[in-house]
């Protein structure tokens, strides 16, 4: 089916898996697991026609996931199914969402990850498993907040780093073929 065709179901249901089975289930992000059991993490489809829409729904879950108790949305993944099919384009507008996290004044506050079906780290080989981590379904983007983040990484023994090489060598692990079987629909 197209990405054009897609229902906010499914898009919501893809995305759902890739959280339980992929982040969660191979421990990817190590507070993925506690906020999704508590229903923390908010999960916005987004249908918006151009960037500038696309940026007003940015500004709007910025200020909702700010204003709302983190007991109630801890996290919240902004997913466009269709705006964004070049990786390059969609990691260029990571500029762009950096400066609004700017423009709002939550720099040290709310941090962005971005996630994408083609993400590629630069500087490694276009096969690499590595670049698994930050592979969605969709175009996302990820708002995280930053004291999540570092107590997160606190119960991890305090080491980013050692998270990123536990997934790259879990993925490397994995390989291509296990990726794929993993998200595949049950």
């Amino acid at each position: 089916m197209p990405a054009m065709e897609l229902t906010d179901e499914q898009v919501l249901a893809d995305t759902r898996r890739w959280i339980e089975k992929a982040v969660i289930g191979l421990n990817l992000c190590p507070f993925a697991r506690s906020v999704y059991v508590k229903n923390q993490v908010r999960i916005v489809v987004s249908r918006a026609r151009h960037l500038d829409a696309f940026l007003d729904e940015l500004d709007r879950e910025l200020d909702l996931l700010v204003n709302t108790p983190a007991e109630e949305i801890d996290t919240t993944l902004l997913v466009h199914p269709t705006l964004f099919p070049d990786f390059e384009v969609f990691n260029d507008f990571m500029n762009v969402v950096d400066d609004v996290v700017a423009e709002h004044e939550l720099e040290g506050v709310v941090q962005v990850a971005n996630f994408h079906p083609q993400f590629l780290f630069e500087g490694e080989a276009a096969d690499d498993p590595s670049h698994f981590t930050n592979r969605a379904p969709y175009p996302t983007l990820h708002l995280l907040r930053e004291d999540s983040v570092e107590r997160a990484v606190a119960s991890e023994g305090g080491d980013a780093e050692k998270i990123v090489e536990r997934n790259i060598a879990t993925l490397r692990t994995l390989g291509a073929e296990g990726w794929k079987a993993l998200l595949s629909k049950p």
